[in-house]
């Protein structure tokens, strides 16, 4: 091979975002640089392709070193005004652990806040750095409570576990599957083009948008906004009547069926379609073919961000539960998998052994907290990018302006939080380190590799926390624990037979030769070890014994209830600065009903404003069929900074907390449409 010739390859590598999907990938590298991402052909849900939104960015921004953090910098403007000066790692790292040491030497280590989410889902960099947070004793903002906390703690009170769902590859057993709350076409695209679309089985989308999925559907129950726990109530209700409840199975395996039946009974279709918005022929179809079954529900995150979102999960495990859909091929339920349904304890990677006394504070609190110079002294982000993401976004940035909260973010490029930061840590992306990504969805387990240098001085997280352990002085072993150990630590708890190595030639094994079954021996990990309807648990913390088959009111008149679900071309707010993206996404709009638009007098393309008691978002009218009325959609994740009003939707959602796990009820947000008196050009 001559000098001339660029030395060629193709790396295997896995995308570390928050979906269901966890593709394969393949990167086209030539002489250490990247030429072009594509979707791994081997690989068992890409098969190829990566989705359109990865397509975009992975080939856009993620690869433009211009558009990256590349070096820490000290702020030297306003906050906000993103203006900061180059530091040495040295430097920055000082600050930082002086900080820390003299807020430790005060008894403070609770006044540092850190915040953090699945900017990467891989086990090392989206986990390893709680090591050195806990080890200090800072105060954690709790990461699932500004998505699906609500969900979990019901479905712990239910089954005992939340992370242990059915196995994607029992749907050829499946006779019907149930969509319920999910938006596969958007947060899950090659689950919806491939497995959704591929299977025999009756697909049901339980929705209150027309989703791409909802469309593809065999029938979709368009839902008003916080009725699913009526709506599983009404579902029950057919199953009874037509005497498809498994009573075997409830007085086996289930404690407390008969406290919930008088509900049952009182939820016959026609009184379910009044609370619901839902006919009752399809109620009555619905309900027959699930419990006929074997059937599956899928469990969407997004329905139990409401303000009775965690009583709506209570409720659709009672359905699974009263028709004895668990257990069987082709049955249960999946919110989604954990590590540990391939053997990984992430005590592996966050070391509790280590950990001092920690708080958890919900991130309905989050702007509440940092508002208080008693509460926070000091902020730090990573993996996350709480002024897009986080609600009571205007009080949230006041609060991060303070002149005495000093504020670290660690990020891969520079976002709305980065703006706000006095110190500013460059990270490296999932394409510069190694790291194992374990789907939540499938029972797979994916090498995330290496595939060129972090452009700059940007560093992975486990390593810029191992720098920050050396510089406080710690000597902690675990502390400094090698990605290299740590991944062979991981594979070694897993069936997987041979080392990192083997997993990055392979790229995703599949640890199982048959579908694996949802608790197979039907013992629950519950304080009965059967099915809990009935819940002490869930009552000792203060909430209904029993699920109870409550529906949201209609919106009053004048005001509009705004749904926020994720984009066909965003990931959380992941891909929000990719110039492709934002040509895709357009102009920041509210989409209405036609009726909705008829009656406020509003045309297509008008600039309004929504204004509640929490803020005011300017957009354009968008109007289409996907919604009821009296609801709206305003697509998440926008980065404000790029907005003319330096707003997306959370700055209309004022942090109210569900009702389990003080987590978010975005979905439950109202607001007035008021005139601006202008048209968007």
């Amino acid at each position: 091979m001559t000098a001339e010739q660029p030395v060629r390859q193709r790396i295997k590598t896995t995308c570390p975002r928050d979906c269901y999907d966890a593709c394969g990938m393949v990167a086209i590298v030539e002489d250490g640089a990247i030429k072009k991402v594509l979707g791994d052909p081997e690989h068992h849900v890409a098969k190829g392709t990566l989705c359109g939104k990865c397509a975009i960015a992975y080939n856009g921004v993620w690869r433009d070193p211009a558009a990256r953090l590349l070096h820490p910098m000290k702020r030297v403007g306003p906050k906000g005004s993103s203006q900061f000066a180059r530091i040495s790692w040295d430097e920055a790292l000082g600050e930082i652990a002086t900080r820390l040491g003299s807020l430790a030497a005060a008894g403070a280590q609770s006044s540092v806040i850190h915040a953090h989410y699945t900017g990467t889902v891989g086990l090392i960099g989206g986990w390893f750095p709680l090591r050195f947070f806990n080890h200090y004793g800072a105060t954690e903002i709790d990461p699932d409570t500004v998505c699906n906390k609500a969900g979990h703690v019901a479905l712990d009170y239910v089954f005992g576990t939340s992370l242990e769902g059915f196995d994607p590859e029992t749907l050829a057993d499946a006779a019907t599957i149930l969509v319920w709350g999910a938006n596969p076409g958007h947060s899950a695209p090659h689950q919806h083009k491939g497995w959704l679309r591929g299977t025999e089985a009756k697909v049901i989308v339980i929705d209150p948008i027309v989703t791409m999925t909802a469309r593809d559907s065999d029938l979709h129950l368009q839902l008003r906004p916080g009725t699913d726990a009526a709506l599983a109530f009404g579902l029950l209700h057919v199953a009874k009547r037509h005497g498809l409840l498994d009573r075997d199975f409830i007085a086996r395996h289930v404690l407390g069926f008969e406290e919930i039946e008088a509900a049952i009974d009182a939820a016959d279709p026609q009184t379910t379609a009044q609370r619901t918005g839902v006919p009752a022929g399809l109620i009555e179809a619905a309900g027959v073919a699930y419990a006929q079954g074997p059937s599956m529900i899928w469990l969407g995150q997004g329905m139990q961000r409401t303000t009775r979102g965690g009583n709506a999960f209570r409720a659709i495990a009672a359905l699974a539960a009263g028709t004895g859909q668990i257990g069987r091929p082709g049955t249960g339920t999946c919110y989604m998998n954990g590590p540990a349904t391939r053997g990984i304890d992430m005590s592996i990677a966050t070391a509790p052994e280590i950990a001092r006394e920690t708080k958890l504070v919900s991130h309905m609190d989050l702007a509440g907290t940092l508002e208080n110079p008693a509460a926070a002294r000091m902020f730090f982000t990573w993996n996350c990018n709480p002024l897009a993401s986080s609600p009571d976004q205007a009080r949230l940035r006041a609060a991060m302006a303070r002149d005495d909260l000093f504020v670290v973010a660690c990020d891969v490029f520079p976002t709305d939080t980065v703006a706000h930061a006095d110190l500013v840590l460059p990270a490296a992306s999932f394409l510069e380190c190694d790291d194992i990504v374990a789907s939540y969805f499938h029972h797979t387990l994916s090498a995330q590799v290496k595939v060129t240098e972090p452009p700059g001085e940007a560093l992975p997280n486990s390593e810029i926390f191992r720098r920050l352990a050396r510089a406080m002085g710690y000597a902690e072993p675990l502390l400094f624990e090698s990605d290299a150990d740590l991944l062979e630590r991981f594979l070694a708890a897993t069936p997987f037979e041979g080392r990192f190595a083997d997993l990055a030639a392979q790229g995703t094994a599949m640890l199982f030769d048959k579908p694996r079954l949802q608790f197979a021996d039907l013992r629950f990990p519950t304080p009965s070890g059967r099915i809990e309807i009935a819940s002490a648990r869930a009552e000792a913390d203060g909430l209904p014994r029993v699920p109870e088959p409550h529906a949201d009111d209609p919106t009053p008149p004048g005001r509009i209830r705004v749904l926020s679900p994720a984009s066909a071309w965003q990931m959380n707010s992941s891909y929000a600065n990719d110039p492709g993206i934002l040509r895709n996404i357009g102009p920041l709009a509210v989409h209405l009903s036609a009726g909705d638009a008829e009656r406020q007098q509003l045309q297509a393309g008008e600039i309004v404003d929504l204004v509640n008691e929490a803020g005011t978002l300017r957009a354009a009218i968008d109007i289409t069929d996907m919604v009821m009325p009296g609801t709206a959609i305003i697509y998440k994740g926008r980065w404000p900074g790029h907005e003319p009003g330096s707003a997306n939707v959370n700055v209309l959602h004022a942090g109210r907390k569900s009702d389990i796990g003080a987590s978010t009820c975005v979905h439950s947000i109202e607001a007035e449409i008021v005139k601006s008196g202008s048209v968007r050009s």
